[in-house]
């Protein structure tokens, strides 16, 4: 069976261990997150079942939030699934990038893998590199899943026991998270012309328009483009 360009591990236990691994310190400020949106869930009417067939089907945190949020104000149905689909939008960006470690998979067996893409599974594929294997990025996935599955549902449970999330400093979890995954794509002054473009793109919508979540995908399309520029000119400097 064809493995495309994923690495071949030496022992597929030991690397899908090393993604279990990995994804742990993700996993420390993934549970109060997940909690704060089941909490949140709750106010908005969310049954525990409710909750968990969302992170279950959508598994994606950011635009679960949007979608709660969505539901809490009395957003139609088709609303708010027209809301999860802008918000993730991003990802086809990021699957782009994976193209290459996904090469002579099926397509079944791609879809079933990339269904578990999160921002942070996306970024610890990136770091692993040449190395990444399927049982790799099923330890992180596995681990990730079952880490926002629990917590969300456990915070839909405790109901509104989470009256101030900003007083806990729930609030700021994801952000430390994304904080340490850029400092691990870091790779010196290069880096900088995505980050800045996507920076500037997200908040130049976001102060611009009137909420909503387009300043996500503002963000992503330019730095998207800019990380395609660079690479682009990087050939043609190898290639002259």
């Amino acid at each position: 069976m064809s493995t495309g360009s994923f690495a071949v591990p030496a022992s597929p236990r030991q690397d899908f261990a090393s993604g279990v691994v990995h994804s742990l310190p993700i996993v420390a400020g993934a549970i109060p997150f997940g909690f704060l949106l089941g909490s949140l869930a709750a106010k908005a009417g969310l049954s525990a079942l409710d909750m968990g067939l969302m992170s279950a089907l959508v598994f994606a945190g950011s635009s679960q939030f949007v979608a709660v949020e969505l539901l809490d104000k009395g957003s139609a149905g088709l609303a708010v699934v027209g809301a999860i689909l802008l918000v993730n939008l991003r990802h086809l960006l990021m699957g782009a990038t994976l193209e290459p470690r996904f090469r002579g998979v099926s397509r079944a067996r791609a879809g079933l893998a990339l269904f578990f893409m999160t921002d942070e599974q996306w970024a610890l594929a990136l770091r692993r590199g040449p190395e990444l294997s399927l049982a790799y990025w099923y330890g992180v996935a596995a681990t990730l899943y079952l880490a926002w599955l629990s917590s969300t549902v456990a915070g839909t449970l405790a109901g509104t026991l989470i009256a101030d999330p900003a007083a806990w400093g729930l609030d700021f979890t994801f952000i430390a998270v994304f904080l340490c995954l850029l400092a691990g794509l870091w790779r010196g002054v290069g880096s900088l012309p995505p980050w800045l473009a996507s920076a500037a793109a997200a908040l130049a919508v976001h102060v611009l328009s009137s909420g909503g979540t387009w300043h996500i995908l503002a963000g992503a399309v330019a730095g998207g483009a800019v990380a395609a520029l660079q690479a682009k000119g990087q050939r043609r400097i190898r290639n002259a």
